[in-house]
């Protein structure tokens, strides 16, 4: 079973799934690839795991590191589920371009090679918003890629988190 539930918050509207024990999703509303991995027959429902995703988001938006991380079981490949790993090893307050989480890819898996267009990919299908810190990555130059979310939500991400992006191209 699946259950769902939605979070007020400073980007708008966020849809959390879950199986009970871990979070399978969080979406802004609106982004790209918005619930796609959402089950058509999950149920909204209070449970100790969206309390757990709700104290960790109230954490984050108040301009705090949080000291936990709920449950996460992301949905994708191997691959994907490889590069969404390295992304929550960005530091908060910190980013890492597309070459950089491919580098460490490659590191990581004996010398397998990706593209960082290739994480690229795995990046933009990422569907644990905010958590799983996709809006960390920038392009090679630190400019300000796409982000699912949009770029604006990206913006305030990061500028929550103290990072600088007023000599950031937008890309």
């Amino acid at each position: 079973m699946e259950y769902l539930c939605k979070i007020k918050s400073p980007v708008g509207i966020l849809t959390v799934s879950s199986d009970g024990e871990a979070v399978l999703g969080l979406w802004i509303e609106g982004q790209k690839y918005f619930a796609h991995t959402l089950g058509k027959n999950a149920v909204e429902q209070n449970l100790p795991i969206f309390e757990r995703a709700r104290t960790w988001l109230d954490c984050y938006f108040s301009g705090k590191k949080p000291d936990f991380t709920p449950p996460l079981m992301p949905k994708g490949s191997p691959f994907q589920k490889s590069i969404w790993n390295i992304l929550c090893n960005i530091p908060y307050g910190q980013t890492a371009s597309y070459g950089e989480i491919a580098k460490q890819y490659e590191t990581q898996n004996r010398g397998k090679h990706t593209s960082p267009r290739a994480a690229g990919s795995a990046v933009g299908h990422n569907q644990i918003s905010i958590i799983i810190p996709c809006h960390r990555v920038v392009g090679a130059d630190g400019s300000l890629t796409g982000y699912a979310g949009g770029i604006d939500k990206k913006i305030q991400l990061l500028q929550l988190e103290g990072i600088s992006v007023v000599d950031c191209a937008i890309r």
